[in-house]
């Protein structure tokens, strides 16, 4: 799977009200940027109400939102770094939120992609002190490069 990571997706230290106002401004800058359909952006907040994906960890929590392939144009993700903690629903407990600071927006192109991408990720959920690095990031080529020694 090929994985085009990028400078103009990393946001560093973006507000938002909400979960959806996170995704909202995530999917459209995948959109604007050409990475996605414009129907992606809703699809992701749709998908997120169904199935959320806050991830249980300690501090800082990471959340991982995606949408279905065949609405993606090119394979990339998007970061965002949170300036203030964000609600999202948890992805095993349903019914309880998670405070979250990290949000990695999949927008992978192949079927199957998702849960190989998954996987990776999983490496940056299990590790505190590279979650600490992405929040206190100064640069967001140092963010993007955490991303990618974590992801490769």
């Amino acid at each position: 799977m090929e994985l085009f990571l990028n400078k103009e997706l990393v946001f560093r230290n973006i507000k938002g009200k909400n979960q959806q106002e996170i995704l909202a401004y995530l999917s459209g800058q995948l959109f604007e940027k050409g990475y996605v359909k414009e129907e992606y952006i809703q699809a992701i907040q749709k998908r997120e109400q169904q199935y959320p994906t806050g991830l249980p960890s300690t501090p800082p929590g990471i959340a991982i939102p995606h949408a279905n392939f065949e609405l993606v144009n090119k394979t990339t993700l998007a970061i965002a770094t949170l300036a203030e903690p964000v609600d999202f629903y948890n992805m095993e407990e349903t019914d309880q939120t998670l405070k979250i600071r990290i949000v990695i927006m999949m927008a992978i192109g192949e079927p199957h992609g998702q849960v190989e991408m998954l996987q990776k990720i999983v490496g940056i959920i299990q590790d505190e002190l590279v979650r600490e690095k992405m929040i206190h990031a100064k640069s967001d080529e140092e963010l993007l490069q955490l991303l990618a020694q974590a992801v490769k």
